[in-house]
Formats: C-alpha cells, structure tokens, sequence
C-alpha cells in the first residue's frame, strides 16, 4: 500500500522506473518474434504511464489521450499482422505522443515555485520521454530513407536497418550530450533529426535542469537561515 500511494503522489517515479526496466527488456525481447510482440505490448504499458504523468501537468489531457488510442489500435494490429507501413505509423504516433507528454511535465515543471519530490522525478522522466521520442523519430527516418543510419564499421548503412536497442541507444547519447557512440546518421534528414535531438537535450538541462537546481539551492539556503534565528 505504501508502494501504491508513493506512486499516486509521484507517477513521473513509475514512468522513470518502467521505462528504465524497458531498456533492459527490450535488449532481451527484440530477437525474436515472440520477444518482438511482447516488446510491442511493453510500449502500451509506457504508453499507460505516460499518460498517467500528462494528468499531472497544466497541457490539456484529452490531447495525449487522441494519440493514445491510434497508437494502442496500431500495436495491437501490429502484434497480429506485422506490417512495415503499421510500424512506421505506430513510431510516428509514438514519436509525437513522448514530445507532447515531455512538453507537459515541462511546463509542470516550470510552474511550480519550490522543487518538490515529483520535480525530480519528472525531470528523470523528462529525459526518458524526449530519448524515446527521437527514438521513435529515428525509426521512421529509417523506415523512409533505407539506410539512414550505419555503425562505425559499416558508416554507409549497408547492413540494414538498425534495431530499435540501437537507435535508442543513440538518442539517450545525443540528449545526454556524450556523442554519438558507435551509430551514425548518414543521410541529410537522419544528422538534421540527430542535430534537433543535440540540441533539445542542451537546451534541457541549461533550462529545465539548471532551474531545478537554483530552486532547490534557495530553498536549501532559506531553511539554513531560518534554522540559525
């Protein structure tokens, strides 16, 4: 119960924690087709979470919930009927639904005057969003433009599509600002996406991030003072 009611308070908590338990999940479950519908059906279960954290900002619900239901329709058809044009649409769905939750708890963020327990993890969340949207946005490049995306033993792109581990692996080192490991852009519309994602997660945390700390540094220094009068 106690677990129950720290997530009911901090819901951007569960979305960190099930997205971070996706990362190693979906390493494990995208080799196989089996793997493959379970990873799809795990991507609703974000999706859940997601939409649970939007309720929680200021930017109006019913607008995560019209991509929600699309994207729902489309994995649950995907699972059934794989289809490269269903997964192309779902990841563009996808891509526009993690933009908008992030832009929400963003300006819930920004509303707030004092840095409670949920900012913190909201700016967590934040993060995993924005890495999960280009993600997303990466896919459908790829899907578009075959080829997109190589590896630096193969920087053409010759050895076929990357897989979604991949890509995500490439998002969270372009937000986080660490490079672009070992997956490169290769054509003109894959390094504009990869500039927009650099720049996004710069922007971020000298915005979002910095402000957080300011916030919790004043208040750090206004209990100071008021514990020596």
């Amino acid at each position: 119960m106690s677990l129950l009611a720290f997530v009911r308070r901090t819901p951007s908590a569960a979305l960190v924690g099930v997205q971070l338990l996706g990362v190693v999940l979906y390493a494990l479950m995208e080799t196989s087709p089996r793997g493959r519908a379970l990873f799809a059906l795990f991507g609703v279960l974000v999706l859940g979470f997601a939409l649970r954290v939007v309720r929680s900002g200021p930017w109006l619900t019913w607008i995560g919930v019209a991509l929600a239901v699309p994207i729902v329709v489309l994995t649950i058809v995907g699972v059934f009927t794989p289809n490269p044009v269903i997964t192309t649409a779902s990841a563009a769905l996808y891509a526009a639904f993690y933009l908008y939750a992030a832009g929400s708890l963003i300006a819930y963020m920004l509303q707030d005057t004092r840095v409670a327990t949920d900012d913190l993890f909201a700016a967590g969340a934040t993060f995993t969003l924005l890495a999960w949207a280009f993600a997303h946005t990466f896919v459908v490049c790829q899907a578009l433009q075959p080829g997109a995306f190589g590896t630096s033993l193969q920087p053409d792109g010759t050895l076929g599509p990357r897989s979604w581990t991949e890509l995500l692996y490439c998002s969270v080192a372009v937000l986080s600002s660490v490079g672009l490991s070992d997956i490169l852009p290769v054509t003109p519309m894959a390094r504009a996406l990869v500039m927009l994602a650099s720049f996004t997660g710069v922007l971020y945390i000298a915005l979002v991030v910095s402000r957080l700390i300011s916030l919790a540094t004043v208040a750090r220094g206004d209990t100071g003072r008021g514990s020596g009068a």
